[in-house]
C-alpha cells in the first residue's frame, strides 16, 4: 500500500506521547466487536468519537438518547427530487457503532460521523443508473429496486462496517474480483466456514482487565497483511471514502489533539493508518457528482439485518447475536430457556429436563468440535436432537423466531419526516394499527366507523405502492362487508411513504393525486375499470369524476371484445362495493350497463373462428361476464333490468353456433340450465347431439370440457343425472381407438378437477352402468349415503351449520338490530 504502517501494539503504547488518533477496527452488526468497543472507549476515554456513517447524520445524533428510540433502527437518506432513491445505514443494539453512539451521548462527548457524504453515494447510483451500467456499489451494501425487492450484495467478514444499503442502483461486481477479508483469515486459521471462526475469535471472547485494546490490534495487523496483498480487494470506491475519512481525521485532531477515537471498518484501518499528503487526498474527492439528500431516522427488523433477507453486508442470525450481547452471563442455558419458551408456546412437549440436556450437549459438541463455547451450530444441533426429537420442523421455526427474529425498532417522534410520514402515524395512532415487524391478520367489519377507516387507509396506502396491507381471503363469511388483510412493516415501506410525498402531504390527498395521474397513463381499459374499483375502495370521492370520465371515453373508443369482458366485473365489484360504503355509484352503473350492452353485440362473431387456446381464454370471459351480469342484474340502478335477458338470449346463440368452438358452446348451455333458462331434457338432446358420431372427437371432448369442467360443479351434475352421465360414457366408450389419444388429455383434464368423492361415485356409476332415468338418489343406487327418498330430520340438521357457514345468522342478526332501532 506504500507509506508507514504502525501497529496496534505501537499505537497503544505511544497513544500517550502523542502517536496519532485511536483506530478501532469492527466488523458491522458484530457484538464481540461491540463489546470490545465499549470496553476500549471506557479505557481510553476519548475528547471526541468518530464513526463510519453519513456526516450528513450528525444533527440526528441526538436523537439516539431519546427514550422513545429503539433500536433496530437505521438512517435513511433520500434524494429531495427523486424519494425512491436512497440508502439506509442500519443499527442494531449490538452494533458498534450504536454502542460507540451511546457511549459518547452518555459522556457527553461529540460523536461524528465521518464516511463520505450520502449526497456522492446516492449521486454514483444515479449516474450508472443511466448510464446502465451494472458495476461495484460505492459501499458493500445490499442493491434493491424501486419495488423493493432486495437484490445481492457481497460477503462480509469483520471489515463490513456502517455501510449503506442503497435502493435502487446496480448490483455488486463479480464476486470473483471482490475480497471476503473473514474467509480469506477463516481458511488462513484453518477454518472451512468463517462464520464458526469470526464466532471462536471473537464473539465467544470476552475482554479482559487491561486487554481492551487487543482485539483491534489483532485485527488491524490481520488487515495489514491483507491490505498489503490484495490492495482494495476490488473495492476500488473505499479509496475514495478513505481518502475522505482521512481528511476528517485530520480535522478532528486538530481540533481535539490526540483524544481523538475512530470506529470504522476493521478493512479500512490500515488506509487511516496510511500516511498521505492531504493535496493527494483532496484530489481523490474532486469531481465527485451530487445530489440534494434529506435524512432522517427509520425503524428497522432483525429479519431485515440477516441475508436471508438478501442484505450482503447483514449477518445471518440477528436474534442469536443479540441474545449474545445482551446475556450477561450464561448465555447457552438462557438460550435453552428462550427455545424451549417458544416450543411451548406452540403446545409442544418441552420440560425444564430438556432444557438441562440440550445444555450438556451443546457443550459436549464444543469440546468435541474444540471450540472455546457452544456456539449456534452446536446448540442448533442440540435442540433438534433433544427439545424437537430429530425433527426439522419445529427447529424451522426457532430459526424464523428466535435466530432471525421480528423485532421492530422504534423511532421517536421527534425525527425529521416528509408531511406525508407525519400524515400517516397520526391516522396510525387514531386507527390503533401500530406498524408491526410480525404478519398479522385483521378482519374488518365495514359496518363498523372504525374498520370502514382502516379499510380506507390501507387501500389508500395499496394505490400509493405502500403495501402495509394486503388483501386476503375472509374466513367465515363472503358477505362484501368483510375484509380480511394480512399486515407486515417492512423497513423499505419508509422509502415508498417517501417517495409517495411528491404526490401529498396528506394520505388522502396523496392517494386522490396519484389515482387521477394513474388514470391518465392507464395503458388498457382493465387498468382504468381496476382503478375505479380502488378508488370506491379506498373513498376517493375527488379522483372519481376523473377516473369515470376516463374510463367512458376508453369504453366508448375500444372494440376488442376481450378487453371489454374483462373490464366488466371490476366495475361490477364497485358497484357493490359503493353500497356497502354508502358511496354514489350512480355514474358507474350507467357505465357498467353500456359496457355490458357492448359486449352482447361484440361477444358472438368473437368467438368465431378461435383456436384452442382462444376459445379457453374466451370461455374464461364468458364465465366472468356471466357473473357480473347477475350481479348486475340485482342493482337498482335504472336501465340495468333487461340486461340479464339481453345475455340469455347471447348465450342461446352461442350454444347453437357450429362455428363457435366446443368449449364456449358447452358452458353456455350449462350456464342457461343452471339459470333454469333451459330444461334437463334440451340439455340433454344438445348433448346428444353433440356427441353424436357425426362430430369430431375433439370438438365433443372440448364441449364436455366447457358443459362439466372448469371448476363449475359439473362433477355433481353427472351424479344426479344419470341420464347426462350415460350419453358421456356411450360417446367415450364408442371413440374410435385411432381419435382416443387425442381427445384423452382434454377429458383428464375435465375429470381431474373433481374432487376425489366425486370421481368415486361417478366411478361407482360407471362400473354399475347408469340406466336412463335414474338418478344417483334413484331407489336402490346402492351408493353409499344416498337413500330412496329424502330425510327431513338429517336434513334440518344440517341446516345451523349451514347458515354459520354461509354467515346467515349473523346477517339476520344484524338487520334485525337495525329494525328495533327504527321502530325502538
Amino acid at each position: 500500500m506504500g507509506g508507514e504502517q504502525v501497529t496496534g501494539v505501537e499505537e497503544a503504547v505511544g497513544r500517550a506521547a502523542g502517536a496519532g488518533p485511536l483506530l478501532l477496527g469492527v466488523r458491522h452488526h458484530g457484538p464481540g466487536s461491540a463489546r470490545a468497543v465499549r470496553a476500549a472507549l471506557e479505557e481510553a476515554r476519548p475528547r471526541v468519537v468518530l464513526i463510519e456513517g453519513p456526516p450528513e447524520a450528525d444533527a440526528l445524533i441526538p436523537l439516539a438518547a431519546d427514550e422513545e428510540m429503539r433500536p433496530p433502527v437505521a438512517l435513511l437518506a433520500h434524494a429531495v427530487d427523486e424519494p425512491g432513491r436512497s440508502a439506509f445505514w442500519p443499527l442494531a443494539e449490538f452494533s458498534p457503532e450504536w454502542v460507540a453512539i451511546r457511549w459518547a451521548l452518555e459522556h457527553d462527548v461529540p460523536a461524528r460521523f465521518i464516511d463520505l457524504p450520502a449526497t456522492h453515494t446516492l449521486a454514483w447510483g444515479r449516474q450508472e443508473d443511466e448510464a446502465g451500467v451494472e458495476g461495484e456499489t460505492s459501499l458493500d451494501a445490499e442493491t434493491a429496486d424501486s419495488e423493493g425487492d432486495s437484490g445481492p450484495g457481497p460477503a462480509s467478514g469483520p471489515a463490513s462496517e456502517l455501510e449503506p444499503e442503497l435502493e435502487p442502483g446496480p448490483g455488486p461486481g463479480p464476486a470473483d474480483v471482490r475480497i471476503d477479508p473473514l474467509g480469506v483469515l477463516a481458511e488462513t486459521a484453518g477454518y472451512d466456514d468463517p462464520e464458526r471462526w469470526w464466532e471462536d475469535v471473537v464473539e465467544h471472547r470476552g475482554v479482559g482487565k487491561g486487554d481492551a485494546l487487543a482485539p483491534f490490534t489483532v485485527l488491524e495487523e490481520a488487515m495489514g497483511a491483507l491490505r498489503e496483498t490484495y490492495g482494495s480487494g476490488g473495492h476500488d470506491r473505499d479509496l475514495v471514502r478513505e481518502a475522505y475519512m482521512r481528511l476528517q481525521v485530520r480535522a478532528a485532531q486538530r481540533e481535539f489533539e490526540d483524544g481523538v477515537a475512530v470506529v470504522c471498518g476493521a478493512w479500512h484501518v490500515p488506509a487511516l493508518r496510511r500516511k498521505t499528503t492531504v493535496a493527494a487526498d483532496k484530489a481523490l474527492l474532486k469531481g465527485l457528482p451530487k445530489v440534494k439528500t434529506d435524512m432522517t431516522w427509520v425503524p428497522w427488523t432483525h429479519r431485515r439485518l440477516s441475508r436471508v433477507s438478501g442484505y450482503g453486508a447483514g449477518i445471518d442470525s440477528p436474534g442469536w447475536y443479540g441474545h449474545l450481547f445482551s446475556a450477561p452471563d450464561r448465555p447457552v442455558e438462557r438460550w435453552m430457556t428462550k427455545v424451549a419458551g417458544l416450543l411451548r408456546a406452540e403446545d409442544r412437549l418441552v420440560s425444564s429436563a430438556h432444557v438441562i440436556e440440550a445444555v450438556r450437549l451443546a457443550e459436549t459438541l464444543a469440546a468435541m468440535r474444540g471450540r472455546p463455547l457452544p456456539g449456534l451450530s452446536e446448540t442448533t444441533d442440540a435442540v433438534r436432537a433433544v427439545m424437537c426429537e430429530g425433527s426439522d420442523v419445529p427447529l424451522a421455526l426457532v430459526q424464523d423466531r428466535l435466530v432471525v427474529g421480528d423485532v421492530l425498532g422504534e423511532v421517536p417522534s421527534a425525527a425529521p419526516a416528509v408531511p406525508l410520514q407525519r400524515d400517516l402515524a397520526r391516522l396510525q395512532r387514531r386507527l390503533r394499527l401500530k406498524p408491526d415487524a410480525l404478519e398479522r391478520e385483521l378482519e374488518l367489519d365495514l359496518r363498523k366507523e372504525t374498520d370502514a377507516a382502516r379499510s380506507r387507509l390501507l387501500h389508500r396506502l395499496r394505490l400509493l405502492g405502500i403495501a402495509w396491507g394486503e388483501p386476503a381471503a375472509s374466513r367465515g363469511s363472503t358477505g362484501t362487508f368483510r375484509e380480511t388483510w394480512r399486515l407486515r412493516w417492512e423497513p423499505e415501506l419508509s422509502v415508498r411513504v417517501a417517495e409517495a410525498g411528491v404526490w401529498g402531504t396528506t394520505v388522502l390527498s396523496a392517494a386522490t393525486a396519484k389515482a387521477e395521474a394513474d388514470a391518465v397513463t392507464a395503458q388498457g381499459l382493465a387498468d382504468v375499470t381496476a382503478l375505479a374499483e380502488r378508488c370506491l375502495l379506498a373513498e376517493l370521492p375527488d379522483a372519481l369524476p376523473t377516473v369515470m370520465r376516463i374510463l367512458a371515453d376508453r369504453a366508448a373508443l375500444d372494440t376488442d371484445v376481450g378487453q371489454l369482458a374483462q373490464a366488466l366485473p371490476a366495475l361490477v365489484r364497485s358497484l357493490r362495493y359503493g353500497d356497502v360504503r354508502g358511496t354514489d355509484t350512480g355514474a358507474l352503473g350507467e357505465v357498467a350497463a353500456g359496457l355490458a350492452e357492448r359486449v352482447f353485440v361484440g361477444l358472438p362473431p368473437a368467438c368465431a373462428a378461435l383456436d384452442a387456446d382462444g376459445a379457453e381464454e374466451m370461455r374464461r370471459h364468458v364465465d366472468a361476464v356471466h357473473g357480473a351480469v347477475g350481479l348486475l342484474g340485482d342493482a337498482p340502478a335504472a336501465g340495468q333490468g333487461h340486461l340479464r335477458a339481453r345475455w340469455q338470449s347471447v348465450l342461446r346463440v352461442l350454444c347453437g353456433r357450429d362455428t363457435v368452438p366446443g368449449v364456449i358452446r358447452g358452458r353456455a348451455v350449462r350456464l342457461l340450465l343452471d339459470d333454469g333458462e333451459l330444461a334437463q331434457e334440451e340439455a340433454a338432446r344438445l348433448m346428444g347431439l353433440v356427441l353424436s358420431p357425426g362430430t369430431p372427437p375433439a370438438d365433443a371432448a372440448a364441449w364436455i370440457e366447457g358443459f362439466v369442467g372448469g371448476g363449475s360443479g359439473g362433477g355433481m351434475l353427472l351424479v344426479h343425472d344419470e341420464r347426462l352421465l350415460g350419453l358421456v360414457d356411450a360417446w367415450l366408450t364408442g371413440v374410435p381407438a385411432e381419435a382416443f389419444t387425442d381427445v384423452l388429455p382434454l377429458l383428464r383434464r375435465t375429470f381431474s378437477a373433481y374432487e376425489p368423492g366425486v370421481r368415486r361415485t361417478l366411478g361407482e356409476l360407471v362400473r354399475r352402468g347408469p340406466g336412463a332415468g335414474s338418478g344417483a338418489t334413484g331407489a336402490g343406487s346402492g351408493i353409499p349415503g344416498f337413500a330412496a327418498e329424502l330425510d327431513p330430520v338429517r336434513a334440518d340438521a344440517v341446516l345451523p351449520v349451514l347458515r354459520l357457514l354461509l354467515g346467515l345468522d349473523e346477517v339476520a342478526e344484524h338487520i334485525g338490530k337495525d329494525l328495533v332501532g327504527v321502530t325502538g
